[in-house]
């Protein structure tokens, strides 16, 4: 029973995991690349990143949640199947995920320049691997408890004779 409930708390925490990952990777993308956490603290591009905040970011998110779900999932269930805990993984996890889902984002126009240059986007994939080791990847593998009950041996009664002699 206790594997049952281990199960059931790895379907809330897997892809609550994964919304919160997304989520930060968002955030970093649109602080640290697109800088709009600067540009709304000068009065001459406070409409850009309000127009930012609004619309653009949300649109961000939803495209992240679309082409990271599959490389993000392959790491997932790499993690949850042999029930891999390291952040080290989950942080490489994410930044894999976030280089595949960049590579198939595809160019804005025909000027075959990227909507964001590499490094943001390895830092997105890392914090938000990072968040989903927080979440649920310091937990993963339902099968193999996070603490372990120590099972003593326990011993009968009447076990208490001498050990047999050799002649």
């Amino acid at each position: 029973m206790d594997s049952l409930g281990r199960l059931l708390l790895r379907f809330i925490l897997v892809p609550l995991g994964y919304g919160v990952a997304v989520v930060v990777a968002t955030l970093v993308i649109v602080f640290g690349s697109w800088k709009l956490g600067a540009a709304a603290a000068h009065a001459d591009t406070q409409a850009f990143a309000i127009f930012g905040f609004v619309f653009a970011a949300p649109v961000l998110l939803v495209m992240l949640l679309s082409l990271m779900w599959l490389p993000a999932a392959i790491g997932i269930l790499i993690s949850e199947t042999f029930a891999i805990r390291s952040f080290v993984f989950h942080a490489g996890n994410g930044a894999a995920s976030a280089w595949i889902g960049w590579s198939l984002f595809g160019y804005v126009d025909d000027t075959r320049v990227p909507l964001n240059q590499p490094l943001p986007v390895i830092a997105a994939g890392l914090a938000g691997g990072l968040a989903y080791w927080a979440i649920a990847g310091s937990s993963a593998g339902f099968w193999k408890p996070v603490f372990r009950r120590s099972m003593g041996a326990v011993l009968p009664a009447n076990t208490a004779s001498h050990p047999p002699e050799i002649r």
